[in-house]
């Protein structure tokens, strides 16, 4: 086996166009990590928001360059494949297995192969393709872990999905279903049927209805995409009901972990900030069960070959996606 592979780089700070698919060292598993041949992965919140600010031309915030430690890295968190190799102290799965879930230190694929920590990892359904396998990890894992543990949900509440749309969004909706609630979701006009076909009651167009001025009260909202205000998400909460917001614009996750904490001291409403999903091994299985049983469906937007990942990384940072941008790694 070649001890090269290609890999998409990030070159430097700039516009999606500085990453170039490059030969890059092949990388070796440790101990308790898997290498796998990736056959397809897909574009996260964490691969794209870096370009958001400069698809049009313009610059590049300070902080993020301060921030930025992945120049001359390989980008990449999710990824479905086939176990290639295996690490001394790996016990969890076998060379020639297909597993899909998230690359070791949330980095490297978006290429050939890519390492894993045999516990960020889990046996692909048979049925499920590569592609939507790769759709999963983090978004559903995000999904998942801002309804059950930081929103608390309970069967038969009143939930808001504001931005239901994208990757995180059509996980929301079905997995908000499955644990018993009723899902209002808040989409673009054009998204509005898909967020009705994935189990959401009813749709709001956040063009022509502002959910903040409505009469209706949300026991939770998780607030995935959108630029609001933490006293808009609060003045739509029930008493007692809780705000989790795990996406959206720099500003709102800015404002969501600052003034939360502040919010909730007050009227029995609270409001607070989740960071990056957990990846566990229970929670991979659980989302891996659903998608064999049919209760999860990814949403696949588009899938773009390796090659034009700049393309892809554009499209993603746009902010327009229905559903997850995947990379097919197989593809030339």
């Amino acid at each position: 086996m070649s001890a090269t592979m290609r890999g998409v780089v990030y070159t430097r700070t700039g516009p999606p166009e500085v990453l170039e698919v490059r030969e890059v060292p092949r990388p070796r598993p440790g101990a308790h990590e898997v290498l796998v041949r990736v056959r397809a992965a897909s574009v996260n919140a964490l691969d794209s928001r870096r370009f958001a600010s400069q698809l049009d031309g313009g610059r590049i915030p300070w902080v993020m360059r301060l921030l930025d430690t992945n120049v001359g890295r390989v980008l990449g968190a999710d990824m479905a494949g086939v176990v290639e190799s295996l690490g001394s102290e790996v016990t969890r799965v076998r060379v020639g297995d297909e597993v899909f879930g998230v690359a070791a230190g949330l980095r490297g694929a978006f290429a050939d192969y890519a390492c894993a920590a045999e516990t960020h990892l889990t046996k692909k359904p048979p049925a499920l393709s590569f592609d939507a396998a790769a759709a999963v990890p983090i978004a559903a894992l995000t999904a998942l872990q801002g309804l059950r543990d930081k929103g608390k949900v309970k069967a038969g509440q009143r939930i808001l999905i504001h931005g239901a749309s994208g990757g995180v969004g059509t996980f929301a909706i079905q997995l908000a279903k499955v644990l018993g609630a009723e899902v209002t979701a808040v989409t673009s006009a054009r998204s509005a049927a898909q967020a009705l076909s994935l189990g959401a009651s009813r749709s709001l167009d956040y063009a022509r209805e502002d959910f903040s001025r409505r009469s209706e009260r949300y026991e939770l909202i998780l607030a995935v995409n959108g630029r609001r205000s933490m006293w808009d998400y609060r003045r739509a909460l029930a008493p007692g009901g809780r705000c989790v917001v795990v996406g959206g614009s720099l500003g709102q996750i800015a404002e969501a972990a600052l003034l939360g904490p502040w919010l909730s001291l007050f009227g029995g409403k609270r409001v607070g900030f989740m960071g990056i999903a957990r990846t566990t091994p229970d929670d991979l299985a659980f989302l891996a069960e659903l998608l064999e049983t049919g209760r999860l469906t990814p949403v696949v937007d588009r899938a773009y070959p390796l090659g034009a990942a700049a393309e892809a990384l554009r499209y993603a940072a746009q902010g327009h996606a229905t559903g997850k941008v995947v990379l097919r790694v197989d593809a030339q």
